[in-house]
């Protein structure tokens, strides 16, 4: 926390939802992000255990004021996944009635996997910015994982979700996925300036975090000049 933004990283199966045997097989990040001197804050991907994740705003002296979206695969919002029923954020809201953002073309998917209304859910194009308290959030839609996919960009930080990873990137193969759609959405993210910080949505790497100019070293994913040539090699 610096400069009064408040955000933590938080790991499932060691910062929330400890015991879970499915949240600790699945290495999801959950994200706060908030104004520290108004105590407002905004959660991203709210799965397994909402109520510990409130648990540690109200420790930190925050609220909860709405919620982020990355896509709507149940590991990141809650809903049945390999004959798992995992909660999530239609028990979040049964809670703390709040703002759910997401991207226009992920509403469908996500009232089907959660059984929300669409009215629970606000939805953003491309670019839009939302605040909590003063802190702005950019929203990036980055289709590809899924069709309304999106990252999030805040304080010199990237909330890449399942878009991008520090090693690989998301998969395409799902319902709704798309090999082409993703290449072009990984270089928007390349093209980013400032050097932000990746925050993924998975820890699939020994460490949890690092700057893009390192991951486009590193990541293979940044090494494919087409989409002819990344189809080739990682779908």
């Amino acid at each position: 926390m610096d400069d009064g933004v408040y955000f933590r990283q938080l790991l499932s199966g060691r910062d929330f939802a400890v015991g879970d045997p499915i949240a600790t097989q699945m290495v999801n990040f959950s994200y706060l992000i908030g104004d520290r001197a108004k105590g407002e804050a905004v959660v991203v991907d709210p799965a397994y255990a909402p109520g510990d994740i409130l648990d540690v705003l109200a420790a930190d002296g925050m609220r909860l004021t709405g919620v982020l979206v990355t896509h709507h695969h149940p590991d990141h919002i809650g809903g049945s996944m390999l004959g798992f029923d995992l909660v999530g954020l239609a028990e979040l809201l049964g809670t703390t009635p709040v703002p759910v953002h997401v991207n226009r073309e992920e509403v469908e998917w996500v009232r089907r996997t959660t059984g929300l209304s669409a009215g629970d859910l606000t939805a953003h194009e491309h670019d839009d910015e939302i605040t909590v308290g003063d802190v702005p959030i950019r929203l990036l839609h980055t289709p590809g994982h899924t069709p309304g996919s999106q990252c999030f960009l805040v304080d010199g930080k990237l909330v890449a979700g399942d878009t991008l990873f520090l090693q690989g990137c998301g998969r395409t193969d799902f319902p709704g996925g798309d090999p082409d759609a993703l290449y072009r959405s990984l270089q928007q993210l390349a093209a980013l300036t400032g050097d932000p910080i990746v925050h993924p949505g998975h820890l699939y790497s020994p460490e949890p975090r690092a700057a893009l100019s390192e991951v486009k070293q590193t990541n293979p994913v940044f090494h494919a000049r087409s989409a002819e040539q990344f189809r080739a090699l990682f779908t």
